[in-house]
């Protein structure tokens, strides 16, 4: 009777241990299947991010692309406009120098008699036309540098977008560094 109670108690024993170590291994594995889905959440919060992430990226190089043409079609047009203000600086020269010759011409006449006097009214008109041609000139000189300064603008303003694109597709591909990295830790 004796070792029957001993075999008894030694069973009971083993059963409360048996019984515990149950419940631990039930109670870990509620603990791992709550990791789990945790964990399977966070993979499906972290591919959405990661689907936002290379949409806003194609989209930030959609927007770099249309700048760099933006900024190559202002460009040609700068060099348009470089040539055209040489051209028109190239004019006034020019009329400066005939303007100079016809002041020189009415100096001359105006020594002659009679007779110059006609020819000095028609140098008159001249002058007044060169003078117009040459107002025009100028305001088509001026014209043309608000439009360089119009255009170095517009450069500015697409180089400091061009940039701010650039700053944001860098942080879109740290947090998706980082993002990897946390995925590959787990």
């Amino acid at each position: 009777m004796e070792r029957s109670e001993e075999r008894l108690q030694t069973a009971t024993e083993k059963l409360e241990e048996a019984s515990k170590a149950a419940d631990e291994s039930e109670r870990n594995r509620k603990v791992l299947e709550n990791l789990n889905n945790a964990s399977e959440e966070r993979t499906d919060v972290l591919e959405k991010q990661l689907t936002e992430a290379k949409l806003i990226a194609e989209e930030a190089d959609k927007k770099y692309d249309e700048a760099a043409r933006k900024l190559a079609i202002t460009e040609v047009d700068l060099e348009r406009a470089e040539a055209r203000l040489e051209a028109a600086e190239a004019k006034v020269y020019e009329l400066e120098e005939q303007l100079s010759v016809v002041a020189n011409n009415i100096k001359t006449l105006q020594v002659q008699n009679d007779q110059a006097s006609q020819r000095e009214d028609s140098y008159e008109e001249t002058i007044r036309d060169l003078t117009q041609r040459l107002k025009d000139a100028e305001n088509r000189a001026t014209e043309a540098e608000r439009t360089v300064s119009k255009l170095q603008k517009e450069v500015d303003r697409l180089e400091d977008e061009l940039l701010a694109e650039k700053e944001r597709y860098k942080a879109i591909s740290d947090e998706l560094d980082q993002t990897f990295a946390e995925l590959a830790g787990y």
